[in-house]
Parts: C-alpha cells; sequence; structure tokens
C-alpha cells in the first residue's frame, strides 16, 4: 500500500476548482500516479526479508534523483557518509532520514524503520510536478510539486517522518488500511512524524506546534499546513483547497467511502486525542506519551482490523503498565479518549 501525505480531497479539490489549468493537471497526474501501485512492494514479502543486525545501530542512507520519471529508484546522487551534493532536496532529505533514524534509535531504542537495520533509501525529483510524497513500502519518494500551491515536500521535517513510521507500522504487524484502522494507521503517522520534529527542536509538549507540513504551502494560500493534530479541522481554509474536514471528536466523525473509508480526514480524532494526552502529561511529547503510543503499536498485540475503542483501550492499558494504573499518565490517556468521545470499557 503507497501511503502519501496529501491526501486525496485535497487534490480532488485542486483538480477540479483551481482557476489555472495547469495546476489542475498537475493535481490529477499526482491523482492518477497515487492510484497507481506499479512501484509498491508487498509488505509481507519486506517483512519476512528482514533480519536483524549485528553491532551498534548505524543509519545506512541512499538518495536517489528520479530526475522527473516515474521510474524508480533514479540515479544515486549521495550515500552514507558522502560530502553534501547541492542539491537543496537531496540533501534536506539525507539530513531528515538521518534525524528520523536517531529519534527511533535514541527514543525507543528501535534500529531503523524495521528494528533490524533496514537501509533507508529515499528519491528526490519525481514525476513532473508531482504534488506529494509517500513511503511506497521500501523507500521514500519525494515531488517538487507544482510551486503554486505545493512548493516543497522536502522542507518540513515531520513529512519524512509521517512517512518513514507507515514503515514502522508495516513492520510492527500492520494495521488495515482502510475505516478507523486506516485512520489509526494515518494518525500514528502523525503523532511519530509530530515527535520526530520536537525531539529535532527539542521542544516540550507545549512549545510544539502540533501541525503536520507546516511550509509546504505556497504563499497566497490560506492555511498554515495540512492537518492540525492540536485542533484539527482548522488547518487551511482555501479556494483552491477547500476546507479541512478532520473531525475533532467521534459526534462529527465522517462516513465516506472515498479514500479507503476517510482514512486521512477521520485520523484528527486520534491525533486530538493524542495532543490532548501529551498536554496534560507535559514535558517531552515523546518520553511518556509516544512511548505509551509506541509499545502499544510495536507490543505484538495490535489486531490489524483495531478501531479506535480497541486502540484507546490498549493505549489505557499500556500507561497503566509503564507508569501505573492510578498514575497520572493513566488519567491523562482515559482523559483524552473520553474527551474525543471514544469510550474506554
Amino acid at each position: 500500500m503507497r501511503c502519501a501525505i496529501v491526501p486525496p480531497h485535497v487534490l480532488d479539490h485542486i483538480a477540479e476548482n483551481h482557476r489555472d489549468e495547469r495546476l489542475r493537471e498537475s493535481a490529477q497526474r499526482t491523482l492518477v500516479i497515487d492510484s497507481g501501485q506499479r512501484d509498491a512492494r508487498a509488505a509481507a514479502q519486506l517483512i519476512a526479508s528482514a533480519e536483524p543486525t549485528t553491532g551498534p545501530a548505524v543509519a545506512k542512507r541512499t538518495i536517489h534523483d528520479a530526475g522527473h520519471h516515474d521510474r524508480l529508484p533514479g540515479r544515486t546522487v549521495r550515500s552514507e557518509g558522502a560530502p553534501a551534493t547541492g542539491d537543496r532536496s537531496a540533501d534536506e532529505i539525507y539530513d531528515w532520514l538521518g534525524v528520523t533514524f536517531d529519534f527511533y534509535r535514541s527514543a525507543y531504542g528501535r534500529d531503523s524503520i524495521d528494528g533490524a537495520g533496514l537501509p533507508l533509501v529515499a528519491s528526490v525529483h519525481y514525476a513532473v510536478d508531482y504534488d506529494n510524497a509517500f513511503w511506497d513500502g521500501s523507500q521514500m519518494v519525494y515531488g517538487d510539486g507544482d510551486r503554486k500551491v505545493f512548493t516543497t515536500f522536502t522542507g518540513p521535517l515531520d513529512v519524512t517522518g509521517h512517512e518513514l513510521t507507515h514503515g514502522v507500522t508495516q513492520y510492527s504487524g500492520g494495521l488495515d488500511y482502510t475505516g478507523q484502522s486506516g485512520a489509526l494507521n494515518e494518525s500514528l503517522s502523525d503523532v511519530f512524524g509530530s515527535l520526530v520534529k520536537q525531539y529535532h527542536l527539542g521542544q516540550t509538549a507545549d512549545q510544539a506546534d502540533w501541525l503536520i507540513g507546516q511550509g509546504m504551502f505556497a504563499a497566497g494560500v490560506h492555511g498554515v499546513a495540512l492537518r492540525s493534530m492540536k485542533a484539527p479541522g482548522t488547518a487551511y481554509d482555501d479556494p483552491n483547497l477547500g476546507k479541512d474536514p478532520q473531525p475533532a471528536d467521534m459526534a462529527h466523525f465522517v462516513q465516506t467511502t472515498r479514500d479507503n473509508g476517510g482514512v486521512h480526514i477521520n485520523s484528527g480524532i486520534p491525533n486530538r486525542a493524542f495532543y490532548l494526552a501529551a498536554a496534560a502529561i507535559g514535558g517531552h511529547a515523546w518520553e511518556k506519551a509516544g512511548r505509551i503510543w509506541y509499545e502499544t503499536l510495536t507490543g505484538g498485540h495490535l489486531p490489524k482490523d483495531a478501531d479506535f475503542a480497541t486502540f484507546a483501550r490498549m493505549t489505557a492499558e499500556c500507561a497503566g503498565r509503564l507508569f501505573g494504573v492510578k498514575g497520572a499518565e493513566s488519567d491523562a490517556v482515559r482523559q483524552a479518549w473520553t474527551t474525543v468521545g471514544v469510550e474506554i470499557a
């Protein structure tokens, strides 16, 4: 399954409503590419091929230039330890792959995306005016954007953190990419994408912006980011993008067949639950709230078809194991889910 940062409802709106014919065509081409599976690899095969490595955890990065073609990976332009290329996109992604690797290693003792030293591969300059970035099951891929609505996908660190976390979920047993389990899949990527950025900046929960994709919009676009974990539904309101449709609670859950049952829309509900828990606990969010979410994801017991209620119950149980059933952390997790309308049995 190809997991992309820009949801189809955003690209749909551009393709149908933008006054600029070139941008409508760019959005439509992106949608066609995103619906294809030819570049994807089977997750089961990748999981089966993962073997533990020996020695210290060290990043193994390789950056390719796709040369504005849709064939992957493209020409190798930088390998681990090599000097900067002078290509901003390639060098940004080399750095961001390293930051994400360091985050998982330092915060949770994880050796790369698969936990077994998986090399990190990325391709930049993918296709022509491609308005997205994605994890294809084996590597990261970045377009350059259309330069009128989207100007960068390599700049925001949380985009790379988000997409690589799809790999963490994949190698941790996966979550079905449909309905509530699919929304949890997207939410977990937003959670850890934001935590990668907070870790890199040394921010506490109250200092973080809790935005996903801040900085990718061109000047003149009425929006601050693709999503807001703190206030779902408020990230953008623009004639060419539409209005951010994310709900902040179960009372506004969106029933739709589009985007695998609204995986990018309804992820706003568990996103807000995590923000509320992290804000209530305080401090560096990756240390306690993030630990609870990480252990729930990687503990080996999360069903592939988990719904919000199942995940909420498991995070509450994990908080109890880690920090005490009557601890402030457990109370914060339970209250967060209750606030967004997900009851814990």
